[in-house]
């Protein structure tokens, strides 16, 4: 699995025209599945962008996590995130799930996100053309890809 996260002021997701999903601070995950993605990632990367240390304290301090301060999460799927680009310039995405492996995975996801985060995680529609805003907040964007936990 590969996310990027972003800090935001506020979020929403839009789909022909209508409002699906909307958070106020919090975080933004933009998330891409692989086909040998697994639960254990599901598992793994969900605990670490919960308690992902990266609100700032009362000192400005980057010390808390979305959970220690009540903020909220919007998980949007995005297969493009796994795009190979080292050939030509259209991307490849062969290395992105097909939706009847990645829609499980995204389920699941959102279902870890939510239970850990102890509230109930936003999110866009699956393998829809969605309009996404966002206000970034800092901004602080942070690339997580559960194959290169170095990355």
């Amino acid at each position: 699995m590969r996310v990027v996260i972003q800090r935001v002021k506020r979020s929403s997701v839009t789909v022909d025209g209508e409002l699906i999903s909307q958070i106020g601070p919090g975080l933004l995950v933009l998330a891409g599945f692989e086909d040998a993605d697994t639960e254990e990632d599901i598992e793994w990367l969900s605990n670490k962008i919960v308690n992902l240390r990266i609100f700032n304290d009362n000192e400005g301090v980057m010390n808390l996590s979305v959970k220690e301060t009540g903020g909220n999460i919007l998980v949007v799927s995005q297969f493009t995130l796994h795009a190979l680009t080292k050939k030509g310039n259209r991307p490849s995405y062969i290395r992105a799930a097909h939706p009847d492996k990645a829609m499980p995975l995204y389920e699941k996801f959102i279902e870890a996100l939510s239970e850990r985060l102890g509230r109930k995680t936003a999110s866009g529609k699956f393998g829809a053309m969605m309009d996404v805003e966002l206000i970034n907040d800092g901004p602080v964007t942070i690339i997580i890809d559960t194959k290169n936990k170095d990355f």
